[in-house]
């Protein structure tokens, strides 16, 4: 059988507060644990690595040059394992956990305001949410499903059309000076906000219009759609938006729509989701919930 040198994590925590602490008694302290045991666990761990971690002097631990090296991976490993034991715990008594990868701003105004609707009736099933703007490998990666546009559909993966995108162009009511609607050229006057993954969009805009594009590309970049919509509400510039994620903003009046033209999105949203997450139970009744959400939206 072949030697394992991997440490336990007894050792690595002995290791991590002598080396931050400099006394095998101080650390015994902070561990709970009696001078003996974290010194037995830093002989341990120097029989097992074969190199001498500290040097003594003085009553002092200093770190050897093997030591300084451990150190930056060990405290990186101990607080990994912790994060992850947090995140367990978090999902409480919850029989299953749906790992979900989905777009920044999709999530926040779209998604996560409607998830009580879904937990009401489906209680026994929680969510792992992450941001995402880039594609999902469903091989490598331990997600459950994405909702994203359809072109980051990973090669092997279903996909489901949740709807369509219509963009429209909002803008502060102050930077508007009190007019309805402007046509392209008064739209062209002000500041434009780009959107910094899509930078495009402006261009698709004013595409039939055959303006100098160093005209329709300038105005202040933000990353995500959220970025842009705060800065379109602080009246910065105008705003070309998803309708579905500027709709709350608009019945609240922070924003209204600059144009009465609405530009259609090259792709849709998304579910997309790897074969094996069919036989989760949790997702079958989230798959369907959200495509009837998705109904309701587009």
């Amino acid at each position: 059988m072949r030697q394992s040198y991997m440490p336990t994590i007894s050792e690595l925590q002995a290791f991590c507060a002598c080396a931050r602490l400099g006394a095998t008694t101080r650390a015994a302290l902070e561990l709970n644990l009696t001078q003996s045991a974290v010194s037995r666990s830093l002989n341990t761990l120097e029989e097992r690595l074969g190199v001498r971690l500290f040097n003594r002097v003085r009553q002092r631990l200093l770190l050897s040059d093997a030591g300084r090296a451990l150190q930056r991976d060990a405290d990186r490993l101990l607080d990994e394992i912790n994060q992850a034991a947090l995140t367990v715990m978090s999902f409480g008594g919850h029989s299953e956990v749906l790992r979900l990868a989905v777009l920044p701003t999709l999530a926040s105004v779209w998604l996560i305001p409607r998830l009580q609707g879904f937990r009401a009736a489906v209680p026994q099933v929680t969510f792992d949410i992450s941001a995402r703007l880039d594609a999902v490998d469903f091989e490598a990666e331990p997600f459950d499903a994405a909702i994203q546009r359809a072109s980051h559909r990973a090669p092997g993966a279903e996909a489901d059309v949740l709807m369509q995108e219509q963009l429209v162009v909002v803008a502060s009511p102050g930077l508007l000076g009190g007019a309805q609607r402007l046509d392209d050229d008064a739209l062209a006057r002000l500041p434009l906000l780009q959107q910094a993954t899509r930078p495009s969009l402006w261009l698709d805009w004013f595409r039939h219009a055959g303006r100098d594009p160093r005209t329709i590309l300038r105005g202040a970049r933000f990353e995500h759609f959220d970025m842009v919509t705060s800065a379109a509400i602080a009246g910065l510039g105008v705003a070309l938006l998803p309708e579905i994620l500027v709709q709350h903003e608009l019945r609240a009046g922070r924003l209204t729509l600059a144009s009465d033209r609405r530009l259609r999105g090259q792709e849709p949203y998304a579910l997309l989701f790897p074969a094996r997450s069919e036989a989760i139970s949790g997702f079958a009744g989230f798959r369907k919930w959200l495509l009837l959400e998705a109904q309701r939206s587009d």
